[in-house]
């Protein structure tokens, strides 16, 4: 028979577990949210109000921490100035019809399942790297905040659900000034531009498709298998679509299930439904709260984020994957990592496809070469 307090002791060390992973992709997401609210591009209310119906539809439907995510390349464009409110919304509905185009076919699992490990194990590196640039120049701002928060980070690898990631979350909005604003162009005008849509599609398009339904499918199966069934190249293709094209004309960021968020909601402990529901809960408030909620994300030091990204990063970077590698798919890790960092996922999958391609060859001509000795 089960003790009382052993039971209630398991009970505080998994809700503390799904508190902790819940802030964990704060990396990813705070330095996107508070630029493009911060300076009135989106209002704070739909955007909140989008991350808020995104993490409880992913708690109903896969059961399991997956992240919603802003779409970096789209974020990273309005946040230059180069695509306007309007913009915006157009060019997350088209990226989200697209998405639930590919959901309805077959034809995605298939070309998914036809992409070889090693390939996505390099596109896997190469994004943890690029989020480890983004940690890196966020936590250059001041390393005597940095470094304090990397240290108590670092007891996830001791303790994995203990509640490091709020425990620094707290520290820090308490005990360090308040961060300056990021610094924001000015927000072109209102005019729809079809160039500047074509821009923002063609460069979000193929890294969802990858990093945020390929690799995120493979990322979720390897770090919760007893919910491997639940999650599907389809169906994440089908929730980021419904959420974009229903969505975002009204107001909410562009949003997607980033590999690298599934990894920090896991890293710093968030196992099941609940971390999903606690940060449907506090977008939920933060939306109520209107305005005021960008002096309230903007007491969280962006060294403090980046110290948070780090760890997203390297969950992604040094996978089991990347261990268990055989020593001839290595190079095309490599391959596929370096062209991801330098030049994005699409030319990463090219470049990643072609080595593996070389690969097999290579393979196949000393396995002819064995059998004639």
């Amino acid at each position: 028979m089960t003790r009382p307090s052993s039971s209630i002791g398991e009970w505080l060390r998994s809700f503390s577990g799904e508190v902790s992973g819940a802030l964990g992709d704060l990396g990813t997401f705070l330095p996107y949210v508070i630029a493009i609210t911060g300076a009135g591009i989106l209002a704070p209310t739909p955007v909140f109000v989008g991350f808020a119906a995104g993490y409880a539809l992913v708690a109903l439907v896969y059961r399991a921490p997956i992240a919603v995510q802003p779409m970096k390349a789209v974020g990273a464009l309005i946040i230059a100035g180069s695509l306007t409110a309007p913009e915006t919304a157009w060019t997350g509905a088209i990226i989200g019809a697209f998405l639930l185009v590919f959901s309805a076919s077959a034809q995605l699992g298939k070309v998914a399942w036809a992409i070889p490990q090693s390939v996505v194990t390099g596109l896997q590196v190469g994004l943890g790297l690029m989020l480890g640039m983004v940690a890196i120049d966020l936590m250059a701002a001041q390393w005597a905040l940095a470094i304090p928060a990397l240290a108590v980070l670092a007891l996830s690898l001791i303790w994995g659900r203990g509640p490091w990631a709020l425990i620094v979350v707290g520290a820090a909005v308490l005990v360090a000034p308040v961060s300056d604003p990021l610094v924001i162009t000015e927000a072109p005008d209102a005019n729809i531009s079809i160039r500047a849509l074509l821009s923002g599609i063609t460069a979000q398009l193929p890294l969802t498709l990858l990093n945020a339904v390929v690799v995120a499918a493979a990322v979720t199966r390897s770090l919760y298998p007893s919910r491997a069934s639940l999650v599907s190249q389809r169906k994440l293709a089908a929730t980021s679509g419904a959420l974009n094209l229903f969505l975002v004309p009204f107001g909410a960021l562009p949003m997607c299930h980033g590999a690298g968020g599934i990894a920090a909601h896991h890293r710093f402990g968030a196992r099941g439904i609940g971390s999903p529901m606690i940060m449907a809960v506090l977008c939920v408030a933060a939306a109520l709260a209107g305005r005021d909620v960008i002096g309230w994300l903007t007491m969280i030091p962006m060294p403090v984020v980046g110290a948070l990204l780090a760890y997203a990063a390297a969950d992604l970077v040094l996978s089991r994957r990347m261990f268990d590698a055989r020593a001839d798919c290595r190079p095309v890790i490599g391959a596929a990592a370096i062209m991801t960092v330098a030049l994005g996922a699409g030319a990463g999958l090219i470049v990643g496809l072609a080595a593996e391609a070389v690969r097999v060859q290579i393979r196949r001509r000393r396995q002819v070469m064995n059998t004639h000795r």
